[in-house]
C-alpha cells in the first residue's frame, strides 16, 4: 500500500486499519482504531495520512451523505453502493444488468463509457414485499436485482 510513501510506524497503522475495514469509515472512525493500536497517533496525521493516500490513489473518497467524507481502498473491484439513508449502512453490490444498460446508454449517445459509478439512497421498505433487517455479518437474502454470484455485502 505504499506506493512511494515514506511508510512512518503511525501511517503504516492507519494503512492497516483501512485495508481490514470492512466498512467505509470516515477519518474519525479511522482515528478511533488507529488510537486503539498506537495512542500516540494524533487526528492531523490520520488527515494528512488520509490526503496523502487518496493523492496516490490508493484511496478513494465517497460521499455517502451526512456530511463526513467516507474512505475505502482502491481496487476493491467493480461495485456499486446503496446507502441506508435512517443507518448509514453501506451495500455494496455488482450488477451486470446496470451495466450493459449504462455502455448502451453511453454508446446511444455517441460516448465510450471510460467510468461508472453508482450510489442508491434509500430506506429498508416496510410491509410483506420487505426484506427483514440483518445482522451484521449474516448473509443476505436473495437481492431483487440480479447481482453476482457473491451477491451484496454490508459494509
Amino acid at each position: 500500500m505504499d506506493r512511494g510513501l515514506k511508510m512512518t510506524g503511525q501511517r503504516r497503522v492507519i494503512a492497516r486499519v483501512l485495508s481490514e475495514a470492512s466498512d467505509h469509515p470516515d477519518v474519525e472512525e479511522l482515528y478511533r482504531r488507529a488510537t486503539s493500536l498506537d495512542g500516540r497517533i494524533s487526528i492531523a496525521t490520520v488527515y494528512r495520512t488520509v490526503r496523502l493516500l487518496e493523492e496516490r490513489g490508493i484511496l478513494e473518497r465517497r460521499d455517502f451523505g451526512g456530511g463526513r467524507a467516507r474512505y475505502e481502498p482502491t481496487g476493491q473491484g467493480h461495485h456499486y453502493h446503496l446507502i441506508d439513508i435512517d443507518t448509514g449502512k453501506v451495500l455494496e453490490f455488482q450488477d451486470s444488468e446496470h451495466d450493459r444498460l449504462m455502455r448502451a446508454v453511453a454508446e446511444r449517445l455517441g460516448f465510450e463509457l471510460v467510468s461508472l459509478r453508482l450510489e442508491l439512497f434509500g430506506r429498508r421498505a416496510a410491509g410483506p414485499r420487505a426484506r427483514p433487517a440483518r445482522r451484521a455479518g449474516a448473509s443476505a437474502a436473495a437481492p431483487v436485482a440480479p447481482l453476482t454470484a457473491a451477491g451484496p455485502r454490508e459494509r
